[in-house]
């Protein structure tokens, strides 16, 4: 691993779980030793992207991040381009709507929407880590990667997160190979224990997964019509999502959609405009 990759990799180590990190607990998470980590730090810190609590030992991201996101959100507008769907699919649901970005093998929550229509939801953060073994949005990107690409990220041992996390490799991959033929994915009590959640994978101009739309509820909460619901709505939002990232799905993908009956961009459009309107 090079220098450049140790020192992202110790950028990785912050999340709202740890967002301040001494130097000690920095090299036992990275593996780094403690000399090498403070010299990376020390360079990550005079280019802004980390910075020391004053009087204390501590790191916390930086204010040169900031600058990158702003950067990254103005030439790639992920996050307006989606909160529009995000709140369109919540609306018709009655149910939590979260979009991920899948890069560098993680997959980050980056927009969520709620819906007014109940008290109980599920509760979302931003730029929380979905485990890509545990959750639906990760089982709809693992689908779409490569035998390799999917070794790499679950070449370990697979953490349980509940009693119903998938933690045997040949137990996942059927799950898999389940989501690859239904063409959309589903677990329940896989993350969160009484969440049932249906994803369906987005795609970038490259033809390459990019994360996931998903929309999470409360187990008790899920119907077979709600279900079929939520799967027209996902197929629909995420079609609309790849078109505004200039993308195209996948052939095979998207004659399993069509063939299952879920409604195509100019249907959902149409329906959209009919809940704003109150008309047909």
């Amino acid at each position: 691993m090079g220098t450049v990759a140790k020192a992202l990799q110790l950028l990785t180590l912050f999340d709202r779980a740890r967002p301040r990190i001494g130097l000690s607990e920095l090299a036992r998470l990275s593996g780094v030793n403690k000399a090498t980590c403070h010299r990376l730090m020390s360079e990550l810190q005079d280019f802004g992207l980390v910075e020391q609590l004053e009087g204390s030992r501590e790191y916390r991201i930086g204010p040169a991040v900031l600058r990158l996101a702003v950067l990254r959100e103005s030439t790639v507008p992920l996050r307006e381009a989606a909160l529009p769907v995000l709140q369109s699919i919540a609306h018709a649901t009655g149910e939590t709507t979260h979009m991920s970005a899948y890069a560098g093998g993680e997959l980050i929550t980056l927009a969520f929407a709620y819906s007014p229509a109940h008290g109980m939801k599920v509760m979302m953060e931003d730029a929380d880590r979905l485990p890509l073994h545990a959750t639906s949005s990760g089982h709809a990107v693992l689908a779409q990667l490569t035998d390799a690409e999917r070794q790499g990220i679950l070449g370990g041992a697979l953490r349980r997160l509940t009693a119903e996390t998938p933690t045997d490799r040949a137990a996942l991959d059927a799950r898999l190979a389940e989501v690859r033929r239904n063409g959309f994915a589903e677990t329940v009590g896989t993350f969160e224990a009484d969440v049932h959640s249906l994803a369906v994978p987005l795609f970038g101009q490259s033809g390459r997964c990019t994360g996931a739309l998903a929309v999470a509820a409360p187990a008790a909460r899920m119907t077979p019509d709600l279900r079929q619901t939520i799967q027209r709505h996902l197929t629909d939002g995420a079609r609309r999502m790849t078109a505004l990232a200039g993308g195209t799905l996948p052939a095979d993908l998207a004659a399993i959609w069509q063939a299952a009956g879920w409604a195509g961009a100019e249907d959902g459009s149409r329906n959209d405009r009919a809940m704003e309107t109150g008309g047909p």
